[in-house]
């Protein structure tokens, strides 16, 4: 009878511990940067169905992901390390076997995991010369990491992946999903746009010239933002109607910056800060918000440990999963960035080959630039006839001095430091300031000692030796006028 009683004691535990488990739906959008969102204080755009999130959760204000570019920012994402230390900087690259994936811990504790949606960037290249080798080499494995591996290219189909997917869970088991939506990634397209909004009542940032194909364009961004909150809505509709919402976390994250001026494929906040919401009845405070500085490594360990289980101790990601309970949390002081290669073009400018490395702290972020030498060039709308003008407009001195600077310097410097608290657009390059001298030392260590843990191989920020250190700092200060 004793013996019954503890394997029924034993039993009812073990069935507790695997209801209490939640579900996880991780929604990430394509190309989406934090100020590009109702909640994070945009009055153009209009977010009812992540503001609601927001609402019902947690918002972060200072979200970073490792790169601004979807591979490599995806691959973090992933498995909770650096892209520079999955050997993932060159956008084609495959996630190399040896490296686990937090849905595939999740896995082998019992949850029915998947991808499906919007692809997921992680089995290389598929389509491209030399695409065969691939398969030869089994290098995408991906279909035999995860229970459900499906992509979809239009919006119908990644909702109806979701539904597939969800009616492919075994009963009694906890389910993982990543769902992606292409959204809103260029070519933008008008088609179910909710209302559309008006190019000529819309707040130009700064850094924004202000002529009408740019505007145009800016509608038509915020209107694939839209687009994708409607979409996102009939997700969470489809969560409350199967009477799943209560017992799933969902994360809202954009994968990197939106494309547009001094976004993707730059390190500035437009490139590399995302929204990150995080709802989870019954755990996270409703309507909460968190100061707290995170980097995309860190959502693989804040997801195993969500689901009861500890972090692998491979995983350089920080969990915050204390700060979701409401608790005690020392959060991260630094978070880094990476920028490399960018899709399967060759190096014919800066938007198809850049290298650069960024450190952000508390209040300031430093930039490193490895290939000062060569000038901006946008991400995704190089070849637009909106950045034509642009280049046009500068060419007949028709451009405002700050936007001439900015966009058309014939070299960009070695290292941009700026005050995030007091210049949010960072417009004011403080680098080689004597008042910023210690900060701008204080970012670089940090930098120089990360890139070395990472196994970084581009060089180091800081010279090794004093003579060194004199023709960098004459070099910086040359590249930096």
């Amino acid at each position: 009878m004793k013996i019954l009683l503890t394997t029924l004691l034993l039993s009812a535990t073990t069935a507790l511990a695997a209801s209490s488990r939640p579900n996880i739906l991780f929604i990430l959008s394509d190309d989406q940067s934090a100020a590009t969102v109702g909640c994070y204080g945009n009055p153009d755009v209009k977010t009812p169905n992540v503001d609601r999130l927001a609402r019902e959760g947690m918002r972060f204000e200072r979200a970073y992901v490792t790169s601004p570019q979807c591979v490599p920012s995806r691959a973090s994402l992933m498995t909770g390390r650096s892209p520079v230390a999955l050997d993932m900087t060159r956008f084609s690259a495959p996630l190399p076997a040896e490296f686990k994936t937090y849905p595939e811990h999740l896995r082998a504790a019992g949850y029915f995991t998947g991808v499906a949606g919007r692809t997921y960037h992680l089995d290389g290249a598929p389509g491209t010369p030399g695409a065969r080798i691939y398969e030869e080499r089994k290098l995408a494995t991906f279909p035999d990491r995860l229970d459900f591996v499906k992509t979809a290219s239009d919006r119908a189909g990644m909702i109806a992946q979701f539904e597939e997917f969800l009616d492919a869970v075994p009963d009694g088991k906890p389910f993982c999903l990543q769902l992606g939506f292409s959204d809103p990634h260029r070519p933008f397209t008008p088609e179910d746009v909710p209302s559309p909004p008006d190019p000529a009542n819309l707040t130009l940032p700064p850094f924004f010239p202000d002529t009408e194909a740019v505007r145009k364009d800016l509608a038509a961004y915020y209107g694939e933002v839209q687009r994708l909150d409607s979409d996102i809505g009939r997700v969470l509709d489809i969560l409350e109607k199967r009477g799943l919402a209560k017992d799933t976390l969902v994360v809202f994250m954009g994968d990197n910056g939106a494309a547009l001026f001094r976004g993707k494929g730059t390190l500035y906040e437009l490139g590399i800060r995302v929204p990150l919401i995080i709802r989870w009845p019954g755990v996270v405070a409703a309507g909460s918000t968190s100061d707290d500085l995170i980097s995309g490594e860190d959502l693989a360990p804040t997801l195993i440990e969500a689901a009861g289980l500890p972090a692998p101790t491979d995983m350089t990601g920080r969990s915050f999963l204390p700060r979701l309970r409401g608790g005690r949390f020392e959060g991260r002081t630094h978070a880094f960035a990476e920028r490399g290669p960018h899709a399967s073009s060759l190096p014919n400018n800066t938007a198809s080959f850049d290298l650069s490395r960024a450190v952000v702290g508390p209040r300031y972020k430093l930039i490193y630039n490895a290939m000062w030498q060569l000038p901006y060039f946008p991400v995704d709308f190089g070849n637009s006839d909106m950045w034509r003008e642009i280049e046009a407009l500068h060419r007949e001195d028709k451009l405002s001095p700050l936007l001439s600077r900015l966009y058309f310097p014939p070299t960009r410097p070695m290292f941009e430091l700026y005050d995030l608290v007091n210049d949010p657009y960072e417009l004011n390059n403080l680098a080689g300031q004597p008042d910023t001298k210690e900060i701008e030392k204080e970012l670089k260590q940090a930098l120089h000692e990360w890139m070395i843990v990472e196994r970084d191989y581009l060089p180091l920020p800081i010279p090794a030796n004093n003579k060194g250190k004199k023709k960098a700092a004459a070099s910086d200060s040359e590249a930096g006028k």
